[in-house]
């Protein structure tokens, strides 16, 4: 005979309920029920929890299915068979248990995928804002590159080239001026790199004058600067970081004259 303690832990109790028990083993633990109260409250309290879960996770069927099911039902001779009412309880049990399990499976499985198909939905959209960004700075780039190219090979501009003095004899800079366009478009790829401290800055001489036109950004290939009417001459110094208010001749390092 088997004892109340092993048929607990072997888990006999809930497979009793959901009728996975052989005859046998059946009338063993039945036996061991009417023998220990403890044991039948236990099994009483299972089956109230199993049959809770199983109402729980019920799902109505549609109202016309109760209706089509009677009227096939009336159709068909029916012989009785007296059960066993706890066995059949139990047998219903059985089912709807099961029905709500694999209800809880299904359940879990769906918000799973669901779970899953949002996440890559939300990886795509961040991939293609990602590309749009990426197509809508190469078509920056592109307009940009082809602003430079039409300015400088346009036939009004005139190419000056702004080579390094002792100051600065690595230095090399390349000026487009249009006088018909007013541009100026600076090429300042050439000209070494500063302290952070430091910027070039460039002048247009007009009568011995020098005019501001504009401080040469770092990390920066090609400029618009500053167009001076009847400049003579570009000029390019170094100053405090952020440019000045006038020209630090002793820190020139390159000047061209357009005539």
């Amino acid at each position: 005979m088997m004892e109340s303690k092993e048929i607990r832990e072997q888990g006999w109790l809930e497979r009793y309920l959901l009728g996975e028990l052989s005859e046998e083993e059946v009338r063993a633990v039945e036996d061991a029920l009417r023998k220990d109260p403890q044991l039948k409250m236990d099994m009483d309290q299972l089956e109230a929890d199993l049959e809770k879960m199983a109402f729980e996770n019920a799902i109505d069927p549609p109202s016309h299915v109760k209706s089509q099911l009677m009227d096939q039902v009336s159709k068909v001779n029916v012989t009785t068979i007296p059960l066993n009412e706890n066995r059949n309880n139990r047998a219903y049990l059985a089912i709807a248990a099961s029905l709500a399990l694999l209800f809880g499976i299904s359940s879990f499985w769906l918000f799973s995928k669901v779970n899953s198909m949002e996440e890559d939905l939300q990886l795509v959209q961040e991939e293609n804002a990602q590309l749009q960004d990426n197509v809508l700075e190469l078509q920056s780039d592109l307009a940009e590159t082809t602003q430079w190219y039409e300015a400088v090979n346009d036939p009004g501009a005139i190419k000056l080239i702004l080579a390094g003095n002792t100051n600065s004899p690595n230095a090399l800079a390349i000026s487009y001026v249009n006088h018909d366009k007013k541009s100026v478009v600076l090429d300042a790829k050439g000209l070494p790199r500063l302290a952070e401290d430091k910027d070039y800055q460039m002048w247009a001489d007009v009568d011995g004058v020098m005019i501001d036109m504009g401080v040469i950004p770092k990390d920066t290939e090609m400029i618009a600067m500053t167009y001076i009417e009847r400049m003579e001459s570009l000029n390019i110094t170094i100053e405090p970081a952020g440019g000045n208010d006038h020209p630090t001749v002793e820190n020139l390092i390159s000047n061209v004259y357009l005539n």
